[in-house]
């Protein structure tokens, strides 16, 4: 059975996170900042009366920069019950892959920790193949450094 991923841009390349954890895509409006935050912890923005972390994913992934233009969004996720906001480039599309589109991540030492790393979602539309470095964001979000989620609950 095909799983939906909805996928996005960071820099060049192309991710892809579990369309189940997307909330709502909104465009990026400046936060309220937070003191002391790290710098990927963009500040909270207020939604319908709910307090949202904005998360910076281009920062936090080590992108080369981070500017904000009119296809920045922000990805509006819910992780573990908690809302979240990811500021991405700019949202693709949702594409549904089967077990047999789906490699495993290559072992690398790279900016973005392999416990993050579901595997890499390869699509054909065409003739054009594209590879989307599919992200357990649940995982990653829920990160000691990212501190969003608290105390660990046993």
């Amino acid at each position: 059975m095909p799983e939906e991923f909805l996928s996005f841009r960071l820099g060049a390349e192309e991710y892809g996170i579990d369309i189940l954890h997307v909330q709502e895509i909104r465009s990026y409006e400046p936060p309220t900042r937070i003191a002391n935050a790290p710098p990927f912890i963009k500040g909270v923005v207020n939604l319908r009366g709910t307090i949202v972390p904005i998360v910076d994913l281009r920062l936090k992934l080590g992108c080369a920069s981070a500017e904000y233009t009119d296809f920045t969004v922000v990805i509006v996720l819910n992780v573990r019950s908690r809302m979240i906001g990811a500021v991405v480039d700019a949202v693709s599309d949702v594409l549904a892959l089967g077990p047999e589109d789906i490699k495993p991540a290559p072992r690398m030492n790279a900016s973005v920790d392999p416990g993050y790393i579901l595997g890499v979602g390869c699509v054909t539309s065409g003739d054009v193949d594209r590879m989307l470095i599919l992200t357990d964001i649940e995982a990653l979000m829920s990160s000691a450094e990212m501190g969003l989620m608290g105390a660990a609950r046993g």
